[in-house]
C-alpha cells in the first residue's frame, strides 16, 4: 500500500475539515494493562470502518489486520456479521 499524504487516504474525517494527513491532531499516551484489554481496542480498531459506514462487513475493510487474524484463528471470518439477523434495521 502507498499512501500519499493528503491525497487520497483511507481516512475520510480529515476532508470535512480541511485537513490533509493520516494521523490525528490529538493523542493521549494509554498503556495496556492486560490482554482482555487489548482484545477490546483491536475489536474496536476492527470494528470502526463499519461503525462509519465505510464497509457493511468487518473483513470488506481493505486496509484492517482483520483477515489476517481470522487466519491465525483469533476471529471467525463472519465475526460482527448482522447481516443475517431478521428485524434488525441494518441500513
Amino acid at each position: 500500500m502507498n499512501l500519499k499524504v493528503g491525497v487520497r487516504t483511507p481516512t475520510y474525517g480529515y476532508k470535512n475539515k480541511g485537513e490533509k494527513g493520516v494521523f490525528q491532531r490529538r493523542y493521549y499516551e494509554h498503556t495496556i494493562v492486560d490482554e482482555q484489554e487489548l482484545n477490546t481496542i483491536i475489536d474496536y480498531i476492527h470494528y470502526n470502518p463499519v461503525k462509519h459506514g465505510l464497509v457493511d462487513n468487518v473483513k470488506d475493510w481493505e486496509y484492517s489486520t482483520f483477515n489476517e487474524f481470522v487466519k491465525d484463528g483469533y476471529y471467525d471470518e463472519d465475526w460482527c456479521d448482522f447481516s443475517q439477523v431478521e428485524g434488525l434495521d441494518y441500513e
